[in-house]
């Protein structure tokens, strides 16, 4: 049988405090989405006709933060426009494909390559703008985990709703410190401040609870106070 792994998470601006830039970004994401969704649908009737599985990859973004903490049994509540095209793509894929998987995940951090990790080097540097938000609060997860537990989820059919992010509830700020100690950079010179005092958009505090996922996954998703610390 053919299995399909599509969808992901869009870089996410939170640690810039330029306000025109943060709109300016989630106009164009919001924009991309919409178009996605469409045909994330599209391809999730093809693949519901074709009797093949389908795993299509979601964000925490379709919650507003106002519980703080979220299982799979939570329903969307987005407050950006992203997050409203993401949990629309999310409801239109289960309802063409039944048996469709839907994975949500968080901040996806590994190898020195994701937009967070080349944000910190930048700002220990001093050549990006900017700040880490300390009342900014997700739970990394490792992209190695993340692929692994995704190729789990696909293998054994798991159907309806999953989340898949790691076990620790960071700030930016405090991920931000944990990859630079891990790259050996100062971590004194990463500036700091709070979101709520930006005026930007988007929810403060979300936090997946993966805990019904991993009981079902070999897989370990790590916290990134153990996958930050640990040998590359």
């Amino acid at each position: 049988m053919t299995t399909l792994i599509v969808g992901g998470n869009r870089a996410d601006p939170a640690g810039d405090r330029d306000r025109s830039h943060h709109r300016r970004h989630l106009r164009n994401q919001a924009r991309y989405t919409a178009h996605a969704a469409e045909g994330l649908v599209r391809l999730a009737m093809a693949a519901a006709e074709r009797g093949s599985r389908l795993v299509h990859v979601s964000s925490d973004a379709v919650f507003s933060g106002a519980r703080v903490t979220y299982d799979e049994s939570r329903s969307p509540d987005p407050v950006t426009p992203y997050g409203a095209a993401k949990a629309a793509a999310e409801t239109g894929v289960l309802i063409v494909h039944p048996k469709a998987t839907v994975a949500r995940t968080s901040l996806i951090i590994g190898h020195g390559r994701s937009v967070h990790e080349r944000a910190v080097r930048e700002l220990a540097a001093g050549t990006r703008d900017g700040a880490l938000f300390t009342d900014d609060i997700r739970c990394p997860v490792h992209v190695t985990d993340l692929a692994a537990a995704l190729l789990e989820l696909a293998s054994y059919d798991a159907s309806g709703i999953h989340h898949l992010a790691g076990s620790d509830a960071l700030s930016r700020y405090e991920l931000g410190v944990l990859i630079a100690q891990r790259d050996g950079l100062n971590a004194s010179l990463l500036p700091e401040a709070l979101r709520a005092d930006s005026g930007l958009s988007g929810a403060l505090d979300i936090r997946l609870d993966s805990r019904a996922t991993q009981g079902k996954l070999r897989t370990t998703l790590r916290g990134a106070r153990q996958f930050c610390t640990e040998p590359a």
